[in-house]
């Protein structure tokens, strides 16, 4: 896999981090008489710079809603949300000495590893399924633009077949090729399947198969719309999970850590 500067340089900063604060860590545990606690002021510490990273994670889904927050490059911002949060999960393990106790405790750190695990599998979709989807769909267009670019491959349909039955042929194959195109065609192009097509040539009357090599075309591209619709809602389904969790996971923090401070 090709690392580009700007990911190399986050991962660089993170594992930089992630090396000093570890050394630290095995300082202050040899060091605090009991042991150390989450109460400590270096616990509270890196409590305080994990909680810290969580929100700096969370600001991505902002910068994102926000249109005066876009402030700098999209890939720096994904980056440091990847790192960083990445980074966020030993300094917390190491605020609570890596033993937490009581319920809210407990949920904060499942909520964390799910949202850590859900983030991981998000990022790797989102490295490979481009690669798929150049494979699967050389046709590939914007994606808000599958409707309309439909509802014109519809109307470029409609026109090919009216444009095929003018021409001066037997009424009854202008017939059946109208019937073949309304219950067999018509159908594919307002909600096109994966999978092909039954074969038309055999179908439709002599006269008119090579129209069908337009319409076939069409039904192909049809197809590949659909290709990629699936594989884009493919890969944004871990947010459903990842997003959700991430804002309960910044709340409970936060009502945590205003309990510590109080308590």
């Amino acid at each position: 896999m090709r690392i580009d500067a700007t990911h190399r340089g986050w991962m660089i900063a993170a594992v930089a981090a992630l090396v000093g604060s570890t050394a630290l860590y095995v300082w202050y545990a040899g060091s605090t008489p009991g042991g150390p606690r989450g109460g400590t002021a270096m616990g509270l510490a890196f409590g305080i710079a994990g909680y810290a990273l969580m929100l700096f994670a969370g600001l991505l889904g902002a910068r994102k809603k926000v249109p005066v927050w876009r402030i700098g490059r999209a890939q720096t911002w994904m980056r440091g949300h990847l790192w960083l949060g990445l980074l966020s999960l030993p300094l917390i393990l190491f605020h609570g000495a890596f033993s937490f106790q009581g319920p809210l405790t407990g949920v904060l750190m499942a909520l964390m590893v799910v949202v850590i695990a859900s983030g991981l599998f998000g990022a790797a979709m989102q490295h490979f399924v481009p690669g798929v989807l150049t494979t699967q769909v050389p046709l590939e267009t914007i994606y808000e633009e599958i409707p309309h670019i439909r509802q014109q491959l519809r109307e470029e349909a409609d026109e090919l077949v009216e444009a095929a039955v003018q021409v001066d042929e037997e009424h009854e194959d202008k017939v059946r090729f109208r019937e073949l195109y309304a219950t067999r065609v018509r159908p594919f192009l307002e909600a096109p399947a994966v999978g092909l097509v039954e074969p038309l040539r055999a179908l439709a009357p002599a006269a008119f198969r090579p129209v069908l090599d337009d319409l076939e075309s069409i039904c192909e591209e049809q197809r590949q719309l659909t290709r990629q619709r699936r594989l884009y809602h493919f890969l944004h389904a871990w947010l459903l999970v990842h997003v959700p969790l991430s804002i309960a996971l910044l709340v409970l923090g936060g009502v945590h850590a205003v309990m510590a401070l109080r308590y």
